[in-house]
């Protein structure tokens, strides 16, 4: 029986590793679910992994108190190539649930989507592994090892400090990250560019306290007028982010993201507009991008007839590759500053950073990976970018400069990840773990 035929026959037991697996409420936040809700899917991925040949299996304590699941599965041969697989158990919360049309912890078929939280980021990826392993069997020609670690969504950088502390332990020549996806259903492409992020904290001080908006309004300053001055200078009328310092005319030369499609997968209203002078490639994965996450400030129910004395907001910038997040930062702060009106007192703090990521790519394990790609799905494999940042694949390429670093999944456009309603294509999964069977064998042989 072929690779193709055997995946079709385990899409059974695929599925019911996700329904497994998506009814653990694994969010790595204590203070919404339960750590040991976290401790059983480890515990999940663990066992199920030791039914695909993995040995000295372990649950590796990180520094932030997640813990990751690492184990090896050696080749036939130990002068074979050595694959590292990687993957995340932990997921977003559901966020709204009376948002979300089936239950978030259940897997559910709709319309030939499964839905869920995690179905698709990340809990697809690991019984895409999964999958594929079981297609392959005792056939597999490389030395395999594994980390899926519990804390990626909350950006507590866990395995980036794990990994650099243990780098031998997970030393490989090549490093599947799968935690993207592809161009859309059926359509094969590796990430090779991630933008990088910078999270501050922006705090506007005026007055000592609320003054009474009719005595005084007019000629004292009100902070949050002031802090909605300051953001709307991050943008041009255009929606083009404008950061003094910052280049906002890089463009994209991999896959184009037609801007249709765009449309429909952002959900965006009839007759709103796309931001920016560029093609949506450009603005998504080759251009700084500033988003406004929240704002501290009296909300329209119950607020008074009074100037606020104070106000703050939390910024997201994304950072493509080419540009420093260091230098990112600097820029964004310094405008923040210069641009303040009327006196008021600003403060900045860095909340989060993460750098830019970009693979390098024509090596003996991505010509494999673009083979079994073609060959899973019948059409050439593409390069896309991800606006996204995975800090980890900067970790993994400085801690292992020689290691090729390849981004795939079974994610694409419409899956919805973060969001409610969160799904995976099955098609996607069986392909995606039809080109991961393929790429092995490829890759061994080599």
């Amino acid at each position: 029986m072929d690779l193709r035929s055997r995946i079709e026959g385990l899409m059974g037991q695929a599925r019911t590793d996700l329904t497994e697996l998506v009814a653990i409420p694994s969010v790595a936040d204590p203070r919404q679910y339960p750590p040991e809700m976290c401790g059983r899917a480890a515990q999940w991925v663990l066992d199920r992994f030791a039914g695909v040949g993995f040995s000295d299996l372990r649950l590796a304590e990180t520094a932030d108190g997640s813990r990751a699941v690492y184990g090896a599965r050696p080749g036939p041969d130990p002068g074979a190539p050595t694959v590292l697989l990687y993957a995340h158990y932990d997921v977003q919360p559901p966020l709204d649930e009376d948002a979300w049309n089936t239950p978030p912890f259940t897997l559910t078929e709709v319309a030939g989507r499964w839905y869920g939280r995690g179905a698709a980021d990340c809990k697809g990826n690991i019984v895409m592994h999964l999958t594929a392993l079981r297609a392959l069997a005792d056939r597999v020609p490389v030395n395999l090892k594994l980390i899926v670690e519990g804390s990626e969504e909350q950006g507590t950088g866990g395995l980036e400090d794990f990994v650099p502390r243990n780098a031998d332990l997970l030393r490989a020549d090549a490093i599947l990250v799968c935690d993207t996806g592809n161009a859309a259903v059926g359509a094969p492409a590796a990430t090779v560019s991630l933008r990088g992020m910078v999270n501050v904290v922006v705090g506007v001080e005026a007055l000592g306290s609320e003054v009474h908006s009719g005595m005084f309004g007019g000629a004292a300053p009100d902070a949050l007028a002031a802090l909605v001055q300051m953001l709307a200078s991050l943008r041009d009328s255009a929606g083009n982010t404008t950061i003094d310092g910052l280049d906002n005319t890089q463009t994209w030369h991999g896959e184009v993201y037609p801007a249709d499609r765009f449309r429909a997968d952002a959900g965006l209203l009839e007759g709103v507009s796309l931001l920016g002078d560029g093609s949506v490639s450009d603005m998504i994965w080759a251009r700084p991008a500033v988003t406004v996450l929240g704002i501290d400030c009296p909300p329209v129910v119950g607020s008074a007839a009074a100037i606020q004395p104070h106000a703050r907001a939390r910024l997201n910038l994304r950072v493509p590759p080419g540009l420093n997040t260091d230098k990112a930062y600097d820029a964004l702060a310094g405008q923040l500053h210069a641009v303040a009106p009327w006196g008021v007192h600003v403060t900045v703090a860095q909340e989060a950073v993460g750098q830019p990521f970009r693979a390098r790519t024509g090596g003996p394990a991505y010509e494999a990976l673009a083979g079994a790609m073609r060959d899973a799905f019948g059409r050439p494999m593409t390069a896309l970018g991800q606006g996204g940042s995975i800090p980890l694949c900067t970790v993994f390429a400085d801690t292992y400069p020689d290691a090729e670093i390849m981004l795939i999944g079974v994610e694409d456009p419409a899956c919805g990840m973060h969001a409610p309603n969160e799904s995976v294509h099955p098609a996607e999964l069986a392909g995606m773990a039809l080109a991961e069977a393929l790429f092995l064998q490829r890759y061994g042989a080599r």
